[in-house]
């Protein structure tokens, strides 16, 4: 098995990393800020936010962890997710996510759609999933034959960049948030006029003092490489049972990559299922 990568120190973790992005944003007000410099509204939210939500359809559907969830006074849905790799399947697995979400909206029977939330969807990644330099991309359905026609459904998805190359198009303040997200310090925060962002910075260095927390970085780092290498074992082992020479190295291949993207509920599936072991190839570019 490839040795497993060094852990990365508590306080050396920044934003775009999901454990430290998580407990930041279980605090309410974080959330908020997080908000309302992404969106430039003044949100309010009305519940705790929920960090690794999961959802799924039946118990025989794939699960899917949301990784912050949180509802406003206006019963907004906000889904905010870090992603530091790129999978190159963000758009389709932003449209798994809304068509999650959607599914547990409504009671089952239920025709009001209209009742159906308003939903944004946020991926933060330290990449250009689209190739047009921008910091910040929103997408919502409208018509091709009638641009300026809205479908007005709700949904919206918003991709964020943290290497944008168009600062006109941006506030200077989101600019800052999103060069902090990628490097949480003391140095970045310095350079960043927004008091959003210097309020959000004083809580993570709250957070970062915590030991408590610091203990629980380490327990889920641990529990962590102990379930990778045990999907690990389990997959080699299936796959040396099954198969030929090449369908093995499909899936210890195909298993090294789904244990790098944290995707280990998927691993058994890929094993005993060709098709969808095929598909995962492909998604992934194997």
């Amino acid at each position: 098995m490839t040795q497993t990568k060094e852990r990365k120190r508590f306080k050396d973790l920044n934003l775009l990393d999901r454990f430290l992005f998580a407990e930041a944003m279980e605090d309410q007000q974080n959330m908020e800020l997080l908000l309302d410099i992404i969106l430039n509204q003044e949100t309010h939210l009305k519940q705790p936010t929920q960090t690794e939500k999961e959802l799924r359809r039946t118990n025989e559907d794939r699960q899917v962890r949301l990784d912050v969830y949180t509802v406003d006074e206006k019963d907004v849905i906000y889904d905010a997710e870090p992603q530091k790799i790129n999978t190159k399947n963000f758009p389709k697995r932003s449209r798994l996510y809304q068509g999650l979400i959607d599914s547990n909206l409504l009671p089952p029977g239920s025709v009001d759609f209209n009742a159906l939330n308003t939903v944004v969807i946020i991926l933060i990644t330290p990449f250009d999933i689209f190739g047009h330099e921008l910091y910040k991309y929103t997408f919502h359905m409208k018509c091709e034959e009638v641009p300026e026609l809205q479908l007005d459904d709700g949904a919206t998805r918003i991709f964020l960049n943290t290497h944008g190359k168009h600062p006109e198009l941006v506030s200077e303040e989101l600019i800052e948030l999103l060069k902090y997200i990628e490097l949480s310090t003391d140095e970045t925060a310095e350079h960043c006029n927004s008091e959003k962002v210097q309020e959000l910075h004083r809580k993570i260095c709250q957070l970062k003092a915590n030991k408590q927390m610091e203990a629980k970085f380490m327990q889920a780092w641990e529990e962590k490489v102990l379930e990778r290498q045990e999907a690990y074992e389990e997959g080699k082992q299936v796959g040396e049972e099954r198969g030929t020479d090449r369908e093995r190295q499909e899936v210890a291949k195909l298993c090294g990559r789904l244990m790098e993207l944290n995707r280990m509920e998927e691993m058994q599936r890929a094993i005993t299922d060709m098709t969808y072991r095929k598909k995962l190839l492909s998604e992934l570019e194997l």
